[in-house]
């Protein structure tokens, strides 16, 4: 019998040309005898087919233009491979079946959860029953991270678990970040500073166009679904804010935590890559605030429950990772980037929630009411989503240094200054002049920026045409202060009546063409400009 128009057929043994006439009569029985509108045949007990027996299937398919064959082994899939059958017509394989029952979870994101079957082997088994395309998807994403340079593991089998499908994966007594925060607290400067460094290298990789998708579309899709959620006003701002983000084509992780970090032999490995895209940073810290402090502000016990420590342990490595990626341990260089993160966050906690048909009821209520009022909050003194990433692991940039702002670092500054200079063909008086000024600006950074602590400068050299000239800007993200509102000193005056300080700058806007400051999203950002 059909069911709902759906007539399945099981296909045993084997089909040549000594019975395809009898089996094709059999099944055209069946589908005299029902009412069909589509066709399966189920070939798990199949064993072989022949040329014969696929001129039988291709009559059925002229009929049934959506036939399918499912539960196909590997030797007959082969021969319909060959044959071109799986372009005309959907044929599933037979899977291995696994269970995951009592297995160790060792990673969750959001498409799947990740378990260990064995020491060897994990398998990620996706929450969506119909998975194959999404596997399909990860296993082409995962190799285009991995020719990119960022190393993860590819997947070499699927198997079906439970209802849906499942990835396995080798990892060879691999242990998760989350894991080892849990079972060694003492590994967390350890764990934060991989953890950082890997962002880093997945937000410097550019992407071929075309190849991930867009972050910032997700967003403005979900900013767009929580129309009537938000005071009109709010609505409007968030999706401007989310408009006026910059499009980049580098690469995003997407959900970025703990447990998609693995430690395999010395190796740091990033696994579930489905959520892969290319976008601004800015995307990728928000749904980083979410998996440590955003959806666990009602019930902080879940972060436990989730990641497998503790909600003191999250938001310490949330702080953390800020400060490292930054570069800086200036408050208000942080909060600055954190309300930005904070806002991305709310707006995916709050549009999932609106997905799902809005379970406003009890903890479900107060979740949605406390990320409404957050997101409220920080859009009355947030701007931009925009900042200025300092990179301390270098910059690709080759015009670009990223160093330790320290007065040990001044000669690391100059020599790299001197090089563009020269090969600009800068003569050496002028040199001389822009070395003195940069020095000025480095060791007023150094002393002064990040005082008490240490903290990143970002030295960048541009050299235009008409007329030739030098740029050299410098950032840093140290307390906010403009050196071009001191007032000059007096140089009329004699020694002892000149006031103390001030000289240095001075000079730089004597010796300089053009100097200009700003800030900008929590960056001192200072450009000096020379003729040459």
């Amino acid at each position: 019998m059909a069911d709902n128009g759906t007539l399945t057929i099981a296909l045993k043994g084997r089909i040549d040309s000594g019975n395809a006439a009898d089996i094709e009569k059999e099944i055209q029985d069946q589908l005299v005898s029902a009412d069909v509108k589509s066709l399966i045949l189920d070939a798990e007990d199949l064993e072989y087919i022949s040329s014969a027996g696929l001129r039988v299937i291709l009559r059925l398919r002229k009929k049934y233009p959506d036939l399918k064959i499912i539960n196909v082994c590997s030797e007959v899939y082969e021969i319909f491979d060959m044959t071109g059958f799986t372009q005309m017509m959907k044929v599933e394989k037979a899977y291995k079946v696994v269970s995951v029952e009592g297995c160790e979870e060792i990673g969750r994101g959001a498409n799947g959860t990740i378990y260990r079957v064995d020491k060897d082997n994990v398998v990620k088994v996706y929450n969506n029953a119909d998975a194959l395309e999404d596997i399909e998807h990860e296993r082409q994403v995962a190799r285009l991270a991995l020719i990119l340079g960022i190393p993860t593991a590819i997947s070499y089998d699927v198997v079906k678990v439970g209802n849906s499908y499942g990835s396995v994966f080798e990892f060879l007594n691999a242990k998760s970040f989350a894991k080892i925060l849990a079972d060694e607290p003492d590994k967390f400067e350890w764990c934060v500073e991989e953890y950082v460094d890997m962002l880093k290298k997945i937000h410097s990789t550019e992407v071929p166009k075309g190849k991930l998708p867009s972050i910032k579309a997700e967003f403005v899709e979900r900013a767009a679904r929580l129309r009537g959620h938000l005071p009109d006003e709010y609505e409007d701002k968030l999706v401007k804010l989310i408009n006026d983000v910059p499009e980049v084509d580098n690469m995003i992780h997407g959900d970025y935590h703990t447990k998609n970090l693995e430690l395999q032999d010395d190796e740091v490995l990033l696994i579930d890559m489905d959520t892969l895209a290319v976008g601004h940073p800015i995307f990728e810290l928000g749904s980083i605030f979410n998996a440590f402090s955003g959806f666990f502000e009602v019930d902080t016990n879940g972060i436990e429950s989730f990641q497998g420590f503790s909600a003191e342990t999250g938001h310490r490595f949330w702080r953390r990772t800020l400060e490292l990626y930054l570069g800086t341990k200036n408050d208000e260089a942080i909060r600055e980037v954190e309300d930005k993160a904070r806002i991305v966050g709310y707006c995916r906690l709050l549009a999932r929630s609106v997905k799902r048909g809005l379970n406003l009821e009890g903890q479900g209520k107060e979740e949605y009411e406390v990320w409404k009022q957050h997101l409220i909050e920080l859009l009355d003194r947030t701007d931009t989503l925009t900042f200025e990433v300092q990179n301390d692991a270098g910059s690709d940039s080759p015009n670009e240094l990223d160093i330790e702002a320290t007065t040990d670092n001044l000669p690391k500054v100059l020599e790299f200054i001197d090089k563009h200079l020269e090969a600009a063909g800068c003569p050496i008086k002028t040199q001389m002049q822009i070395d003195v000024a940069a020095e000025e600006i480095f060791v007023n950074i150094a002393h002064y920026a990040y005082k008490p602590d240490k903290g990143m400068a970002k030295v960048r050299v541009e050299v235009g045409d008409d007329p030739l000239s030098v740029s050299i800007t410098f950032i840093d993200h140290g307390v906010q202060y403009d050196p071009l509102a001191r007032e000059d000193p007096d140089v009329t005056l004699s020694a002892e009546d000149r006031q103390i300080g001030g000289l240095g700058i001075f000079l730089v806007k004597n010796t300089m063409d053009d100097i200009s400051y700003q800030y900008v999203n929590g960056s001192n950002i200072l450009t000096l400009k020379k003729n040459l």
